[in-house]
């Protein structure tokens, strides 16, 4: 079978030839990703697999490959808000997601923000860039066990998140339309306003949808505790970026650890003019209680095979007339 694997990182590539050997399907690795200028490309191909976040909205698009015969899109991420599902679902596209890489990896990369900003590391370096090394008594750190943490969205990144701050002594609420019994031992079940009341670190793992866009806005800022940290390693559109940067400016927050922001796809996995970057990345990363990474908290060995294996695998089913559990109900 002939797959053509959309937006190629150099990661990526040695699993690919791997899993070209085991399977002996053929897959052509392009770096661009996959877009109205870009879909011919896939002309001859079985199967298509993409990783992006910026949108594919055209319906011409989804109409072309059903034309070119192609039955499947699968995305080698968990997000799929960059997919219009209703174009997939008019013209017999199957979508497919990797839900489970490495829930680990989020959740990992998710705690060492909290650290971070928990012991006012950014606070602490920007004064000594000054030569001010004196113990301040307004960055006096608190320890994790000491906190109350709050996961919005527990899922399985949400889980392992859950499970890890309970490992180390944290008091874990989390709010989910979905109760899991395998996350009972370590989670207090509650909604979303006690969360956001009474939490000291707030960590998002929600997909991005119509009724999770902005959840975190003014008035949910305005009801946090002033020493309140929040975590986004999920989707930047759940945040509100004007009215986080006033919260951080007004001290009605403490910090905010940001894996992904509202309008990253301009310029995250690219090398931009520093002066060209968005004034509102640019007044957060200017604060010293804030930490951005560039959407990074996937990036790791174990995830990066799971990507490209479990993504391929499900064209290959699918293109086969097969059923993957990773289908994205449209």
């Amino acid at each position: 079978m002939k797959i053509i694997m959309y937006g190629t990182g150099n990661a990526e590539r040695e699993y690919v030839k791997e899993w070209m050997e085991q399977t002996g399907n053929e897959v052509k690795m392009v770096t661009e990703q996959l877009n109205a200028q870009t879909i011919d490309l896939a002309q001859g191909f079985a199967g298509i697999s993409i990783q992006q976040t910026k949108p594919l909205g055209d319906p011409a698009l989804y109409q072309k490959l059903a034309t070119m015969g192609i039955k499947q899109l699968a995305t080698r991420t968990a997000g799929f808000d960059m997919i219009d599902l209703a174009a997939c679902r008019d013209n017999g596209l199957v979508v497919t997601n990797v839900a489970v890489y490495s829930p680990r990896a989020i959740a990992e990369m998710g705690l060492t923000h909290a650290m971070y900003l928990l012991r006012h590391i950014g606070e602490y370096t920007s004064r000594m860039e000054q030569g001010d090394f004196r113990w301040n008594p307004e960055l006096i750190s608190n320890e994790i066990y000491n906190q109350t943490v709050g996961i919005i969205g527990l899922g399985n990144i949400g889980g392992a998140t859950a499970q890890i701050y309970k490992a180390l002594g944290a008091r874990v609420l989390a709010y989910d339309p979905n109760k899991n019994v395998e996350d009972a031992p370590f989670v207090e079940y509650t909604d979303l306003d006690t969360i956001i009341k009474t939490a000291d670190i707030i960590s998002l793992h929600t997909p991005l949808l119509p009724s999770t866009q902005n959840m975190l806005a003014a008035p949910q800022f305005a009801a946090m505790k002033k020493n309140a940290i929040i975590i986004n390693m999920a989707r930047g559109g759940l945040i509100n970026t004007a009215d986080l940067i006033e919260a951080l400016e007004n001290k009605e927050i403490a910090g905010a650890g940001l894996d992904t922001l509202a309008d990253e796809t301009g310029f995250f996995n690219q090398k931009v003019a520093v002066d060209s970057l968005p004034s509102d990345y640019q007044q957060l990363q200017a604060m010293p209680n804030v930490l951005i990474t560039p959407h990074v908290a996937f990036f790791t060995q174990t995830s990066i095979r799971n990507m490209v294996e479990i993504s391929l695998n499900d064209v290959v089913r699918v293109v086969n007339g097969q059923h993957s559990r990773n289908e994205v109900r449209i």
